[in-house]
């Protein structure tokens, strides 16, 4: 934009015609604008929305009101329509949010009426909610199912703090040996225990005065590890040995890996007396193609 102010009129006599140099001064990019000359600079004016805002988000189109995407101020959706930021449009004057469009309906029919979606687009649009940073909504999401399943989940598998590690180590072993095998599947043997001690129905009596009462010296006689290629426990929660393999096949078949798992025994070191280890053994089958 050219700004002409009286004290600087371009006169039509071409003798008085700027030197070629001069006119490369008045053209350079201009520099950022120190705090003396914030004061001085000409405000940016804001954008202006109509009340009817047609957009294009990712391809896919909708219309809705002004209102409606500023209703939570808090949110993404708000500060872009403030008219504080500038919203490029499409070739046919729409608004261009560059985001998939697949659940943005959701996002409106929320933001419209407070209506939340189906059980099977929950997550989906849960994460959508995230990136616009929907507040009202989220919490909305999370206080239906599926996700307040997870939140339950999320609280039992917080007290193993290496449980994802270990499922990276599961896939990781499995894959280095399908890779070796040149195989369609690797076998790989876990351990899932609850008690850190071992019991049996016959050993109740010595198992309790034992784990009470038990010297230092006895408790490194009941500490091993099991020979498996992953150990899950133990843990304190009402959640037994099966809650937990139904997390570990749940989160790998999340990541798009074909799990089977039964279980092929026990681990039988012998610890100290009539006492052996006992945790359960379960051979996990991973499936590639």
């Amino acid at each position: 934009m050219v700004v002409v102010t009286g004290q600087n009129k371009v006169s039509g006599n071409p003798d008085d015609a700027m030197s070629s140099s001069d006119a490369e001064d008045d053209f350079q990019e201009p520099a950022t604008p120190t705090a003396t000359q914030a004061g001085q600079a000409l405000p940016l004016l804001p954008q202006q929305f109509p009340e009817v805002i047609p957009l294009n988000v990712g391809g896919m189109y909708f219309t809705t009101r002004l209102s409606t995407l500023r209703r939570y101020e808090d949110t993404m959706l708000a500060a872009m329509f403030s008219g504080r930021h500038y919203i490029p449009t499409d070739a046919e004057g729409r608004y261009f949010i560059d985001r998939d469009g697949t659940y943005f309906g959701d996002i409106l029919n929320f933001l419209r009426s407070g209506d939340l979606p189906p059980r099977e687009r929950v997550r989906s649009v849960y994460k959508e909610a995230q990136y616009y940073s929907i507040g009202p909504l989220l919490d909305n999401l999370e206080d239906i199912q599926p996700l307040k399943g997870e939140k339950v989940r999320q609280a039992f598998l917080g007290l193993m703090p290496y449980y994802k590690d270990h499922l990276e180590r599961i896939i990781e072993i499995a894959k280095l040996r399908a890779m070796q095998r040149k195989a369609r599947f690797a076998k790989l043997k876990v351990c899932v225990f609850k008690e850190e001690m071992p019991i049996t129905p016959y050993e109740c009596p010595h198992f309790n005065s034992l784990r009470f009462e038990r010297s230092e010296s006895e408790t490194k006689l009941f500490e091993h590890h099991c020979e498996v290629d992953v150990s899950f426990g133990p843990w304190e929660a009402v959640a037994d040995v099966y809650d937990l393999l139904h997390c570990i096949v749940t989160d790998l078949s999340d990541r798009g890996i074909t799990v089977d798992h039964q279980c092929i025994g026990v681990c039988d070191k012998h610890l100290i007396n009539h006492y052996y280890c006992k945790r359960p053994i379960y051979e996990f089958k991973i499936t590639w193609w």
